[in-house]
């Protein structure tokens, strides 16, 4: 059983053939050009074909996951303002003629996991996605759960400093999208940085100020973490996106933090993994999804 995974970003549209084991049979990658709506649709429809040809065997599922808020059916992303003009309420169904599972980005980074990777076997998973900002998605008996509105899943946008004036994009003051992602690191280092990367490279070399600010978020992501667990009780914790390349520079500090934090009645401890996709994890994880619904 064959199935293909589309994600589609601003800069990049990704996609991946697999088999029903996860195995990426192939891969292949365009320019989304995100200001040019007739070129990125039809840059889809292309990989899809490609990525069919592939193969000798039917297709039996096909999933997208792009940024935004997914409708109720998993057929169009509802809301998703400011980027991809045109992607709102599109229905990719109707415009490649079979049928399209569509879900949020970071909904399909779990999928990734769960289906294939870090969660396998598991019932209950959450997954944070740590890059420009900070997604996640919710795992409960097997299934992906989305919540009313598809909105499940956004820890990036749960309050670990409440007395900032700093608000994030849902208005939310101290979020840990505020004090980890990406896109925050120069205003947290008043300038000194512009990269995560640069940063953890200084935190590294026991810069005193780099150390200050990295273990600051890594402590916050902690608590972030706790909180989650403690709310949904899961059998895992998956870390994915680019700030976790920092690797031990993450995960030494933060695992020290959690043993701070973590709530764990009886010795339990919840394990924190990293992810095994990387660049491919959307992709896949909608191919994954796509495959759940077509059993």
């Amino acid at each position: 059983m064959h199935a293909i995974g589309i994600d589609l970003g601003a800069t990049n549209i990704k996609g991946v053939l697999i088999d029903d084991t996860g195995n990426i049979l192939h891969q292949s990658k365009a320019e989304t050009n995100e200001q040019n709506q007739d070129h990125w649709k039809n840059a889809v429809a292309v990989l899809i074909q490609e990525l069919a040809n592939k193969t000798s065997q039917p297709v039996s599922a096909v999933g997208l996951s792009a940024p935004g808020l997914a409708d109720a059916e998993n057929q169009s992303i509802a809301f998703m303002p400011g980027r991809l003009d045109g992607l709102e309420n599109f229905n990719w169904s109707e415009k490649l003629g079979q049928k399209i599972w569509v879900l949020n980005d970071a909904h399909a980074a779990l999928m990734a996991e769960a289906t294939f990777g870090a969660g396998k076997g598991m019932k209950h998973v959450v997954l944070l996605t740590l890059g420009s900002g900070v997604g996640g998605g919710i795992l409960i008996n097997g299934q992906l759960y989305q919540g009313l509105s598809q909105m499940a899943g956004h820890f990036g946008h749960s309050t670990v400093d409440a007395n900032t004036h700093v608000q994030d994009v849902t208005n939310m003051p101290g979020s840990i999208e505020v004090a980890i992602g990406n896109v925050t690191v120069e205003a947290r280092t008043h300038g000194k940085y512009k990269t995560t990367e640069a940063l953890v490279a200084d935190y590294t070399k026991g810069e005193p100020f780099a150390t200050w600010v990295w273990l600051t978020s890594v402590r916050q992501l902690a608590i972030c973490i706790a909180s989650a667990i403690n709310i949904i009780s899961p059998e895992a914790v998956i870390l994915s996106g680019g700030i976790t390349k920092a690797k031990d520079a993450l995960m030494t500090p933060l695992l020290r933090f959690l043993e701070l934090y973590e709530w764990r009645p009886g010795g339990k401890k919840t394990p924190v993994k990293l992810a095994r996709f990387t660049d491919m994890a959307g992709a896949t994880g909608a191919a994954g999804f796509a495959l759940s619904k077509s059993k």
